[in-house]
């Protein structure tokens, strides 16, 4: 009934706490039915009675156990609401992952203790932080982006309690999502540039791919295939390939970077000799070259919308779309 993970870092005192409640929703544990005592917990466990007596008071000020003077504890009422426990496994953390979360935590506002947690794209991080967090939390948030062999990790989740966060993939449709179509939105998004496209010569993605959706490629080779537009995807800019006449797609803001301060050095003219378009709005871009072209999507949508779906106890699959925003980089 009671399980102790002694590499957690969710306090053992909680870890009892979540167990009992586990078990009461699962109706493993009825009305005046007695609970182990604390001295077998302690034993069980190797745990101090402090730690034990810490999780029972708090159960009995929750008014979800009793305790009769010589003869241990039991369960005092099943209708009680347990608290919710969210796991979140983010990649990194940066601006628009921070919009993500400020907007999700606003959201749930005290309704549920949120722990969050980074695998910075290391697949054995990934794979120790899920190992670690089963069974001691109520729902489990994940953002699997772009590494590979995943699928088998997170199925050790339980089905109902999971949720997929910005990308997902054919593998894990079964899993509820909040996420972004990045072959869709940058077609999509070229797309309605596409006036303004015409003007220059070549298309060239600088796609870098470590931490990038594969996505954003096979959605930028279909539109220029689709228009008839010389393209070439690069793995990095490199400051002799900046060419006249050419538009240079970004999702990395150190490309962005570079690539105008060599526009300056080389008198190219942002907008008219070259084109410019970033990946994911932030407010300095609305200024940066007297503006810069982005396409992004709402991130604090995501979080709310992943928050909504949670609050609500709904298993959906949200797209959450992205837009061009048009500036004078292109």
């Amino acid at each position: 009934m009671i399980t102790i993970d002694t590499t957690s870092s969710i306090p053992k005192y909680k870890q009892i706490i979540f167990s009992i409640e586990k078990a009461i929703l699962l109706h493993k544990l009825v009305i005046n039915e007695k609970l182990p005592s604390i001295n077998k917990i302690c034993l069980r466990h190797n745990l101090s009675r402090d730690t034990v007596l810490l999780a029972y008071n708090e159960l009995k000020k929750r008014g979800v156990i009793y305790a009769i003077l010589g003869k241990g504890y039991f369960i005092k009422s099943t209708d009680f609401k347990s608290e919710q426990r969210i796991f979140l496994l983010f990649d990194e953390l940066n601006a628009f992952k921070e919009e993500i979360y400020n907007s999700f935590l606003d959201t749930i506002n005290d309704k549920a203790n949120v722990d969050i947690f980074f695998h910075h794209f290391n697949r054995d991080v990934f794979a120790k932080l899920i190992q670690d967090s089963i069974g001691n939390y109520s729902k489990y948030i994940i953002m699997p982006s772009n590494l590979e062999h995943t699928t088998e990790i997170i199925n050790k989740l339980p089905l109902d309690e999971t949720y997929i966060l910005d990308q997902t993939r054919d593998d894990l449709k079964k899993y509820p999502a909040v996420y972004q179509n990045f072959v869709k939105d940058i077609f999509t998004a070229l797309e309605k540039g596409l006036k303004r496209l015409k003007k220059y010569k070549k298309l060239v993605l600088i796609f870098p791919g470590k931490k990038e959706p594969i996505g954003m490629v096979l959605g930028f080779e279909s539109f220029c295939t689709t228009y008839h537009f010389e393209f070439e995807i690069k793995s990095e800019f490199t400051v002799d390939s900046l060419q006249k006449g050419d538009v240079y797609i970004l999702p990395n803001d150190r490309d962005l970077v570079t690539i105008i301060e060599n526009a300056a050095l080389s008198k190219l003219i942002i907008g008219k000799d070259i084109g410019l378009i970033s990946y994911n709005d932030t407010p300095l871009k609305k200024v940066v070259a007297k503006g810069i072209t982005t396409i992004s999507t709402n991130f604090s949508e995501m979080g709310i919308r992943l928050a909504e779906m949670i609050l609500n106890n709904k298993k959906e699959k949200i797209e959450n779309e992205s837009q061009l925003i048009l500036r004078k980089s292109l």
